[in-house]
């Protein structure tokens, strides 16, 4: 990367995080390019040389959470697609500390931004986001299991939930606790390795 493009990249993380800022303060409709740049530390021209709008940040800020989410793990995006189609089927859990860890410690880092993208989940088009996580992960993994396509919708509600409910508790509590017990929680929980007693089995 030259000097112009680190230029660029670093006007683009300024902007995404001025806007997602504003977001915490109030509704996108009513969010200014002047606030905008008043966040950021720029003018109005340097707005205009990387957006025409504020629907256009907007994506680009959606598509930073992403990607800042997905710097988390250690591993490709279209290695993990991939996968799917020649690995075991119990390589295809992914209510693990291998995939859990990174997911909460992503939370637990970025608390602001993560609730940020909950109280704006329709402006910032994370019904988008998570259908395409449907059709390129969970529909091919519950394919695999022999899940029928009519139950599939039901299921993944029936596990995201589960574990979003979790993660919101945890949350409301400031994440104060420890993310390996969290982990174990959702293990639990979601994986069904808690008895009627309330005893780990």
């Amino acid at each position: 990367m030259n000097r112009n493009e680190s230029k660029y990249f670093n006007t683009a993380i300024k902007m995404d995080e001025a806007l997602i800022t504003l977001l915490e303060k109030k509704d996108f409709a009513f969010i200014t390019i002047k606030e905008i740049c008043e966040e950021a530390g720029v003018n109005r021209s340097t707005f205009y040389l990387h957006y025409e709008n504020t629907s256009d940040l907007l994506r680009e800020a959606t598509q930073y959470i992403i990607n800042k989410h997905f710097s988390y793990y250690n591993i490709d995006q279209k290695d993990i697609i991939l996968k799917f189609e020649n690995c075991e089927r119990r390589d295809l859990i992914f209510i693990t500390h291998e995939y859990l860890a990174p997911y909460l410690t992503f939370i637990k880092e970025n608390r602001k931004i993560f609730k940020i993208a909950i109280k704006q989940f329709q402006v910032m088009n994370m019904n988008e986001v998570y259908g395409k996580m449907f059709k390129y992960i969970f529909e091919p993994i519950l394919e695999r299991f022999n899940v029928p396509g009519t139950e599939r919708p039901f299921v993944i509600k029936f596990y995201l939930t589960g574990v979003f409910a979790i993660v919101m508790e945890w949350l409301d509590n400031d994440c104060k606790e420890d993310t390996d017990f969290i982990i174990k929680l959702i293990c639990d929980c979601v994986m069904g390795e808690r008895n009627i007693n309330g005893q780990n089995t």
